[in-house]
């Protein structure tokens, strides 16, 4: 059966639930993905998606390695990698909204995990291509991507609003900005871990003002629950003193 067609509008609104988008380019990434959605076969599955997703990661991964053991010229291997991690990562739970098929919570629950396993393994293989004390950088990358998944998930528990970007920083601009270094690194040999080094303090201060802010929403809503307990309590005992009269 062929698919029926719908407007820009209605495919926008249709991938853009169960998500909110802060990054610099949520616009025309929503806009690319509202256009590839219509062209995936309905064969193609959300956990195929995922799946692709997942092998962009392993791709960057073996890109690392084989940088290291053979060419810096495999490093466009990672490059691809991060395209592919893109395209299955992007469009795995959108393709099942514009289908009208989600699947909220096993979604959230498969996103989350694949997300991980896949930070790991980029951040493995940039330690296996890094050298001497540089190596911590790749350390330093699995940590802090790992706080800001932690910090989104505690948003979403806090607030009830799941946003997987920092700010104006999202996974698409990460992926953007490590691809060019890539390219770079491709180019001039050896600048790849120093710039890395800079992208993990760039993360460290995103982390800890996106946790400085939860935990100032954390905060408000300590207070506004103290303050329903305190209003409660007030009608408690205003009504056992009415019942007394």
């Amino acid at each position: 059966m062929k698919r029926p067609v719908h407007s820009v509008t209605e495919i926008l609104d249709a991938i853009a639930q169960g998500r909110q988008r802060t990054n610099l380019l949520r616009k025309y990434e929503q806009r690319f993905i509202a256009f590839l959605v219509r062209f995936i076969p309905s064969w193609v599955s959300s956990n195929m998606l995922t799946a692709v997703g997942f092998l962009g990661n392993v791709l960057v991964f073996l890109s690392f390695v084989l940088a290291a053991k053979i060419s810096g010229y495999w490093l466009f291997l990672g490059i691809a990698g991060f395209a592919i991690s893109w395209f299955g990562d992007s469009l795995d739970g959108r393709i099942a909204y514009y289908r009208n098929k989600p699947r909220k919570w096993y979604g959230f629950a498969l996103d989350i995990a694949v997300d991980w396993l896949g930070i790991v393994l980029i951040g493995l293989g940039f330690i296996l291509y890094a050298n001497g004390y540089l190596k911590i950088v790749g350390y330093a990358f699995i940590t802090f991507y790992g706080l800001e998944i932690i910090i989104a998930l505690m948003r979403y528990k806090i607030t009830g609003n799941y946003s997987i970007d920092a700010g104006l920083l999202g996974p698409t601009e990460a992926r953007i900005a490590i691809s060019l270094f890539l390219l770079i690194e491709i180019v001039f040999k050896g600048t790849l871990q120093y710039m890395a080094l800079v992208a993990v303090a760039v993360l460290i201060i995103s982390s800890f003002s996106e946790l400085k802010k939860l935990l100032d929403a954390a905060d408000a809503q300590d207070r506004e629950e103290k303050r329903a307990q305190d209003r409660e309590s007030k009608n408690i005992v205003e009504l056992k003193r009415a019942e007394k009269r």
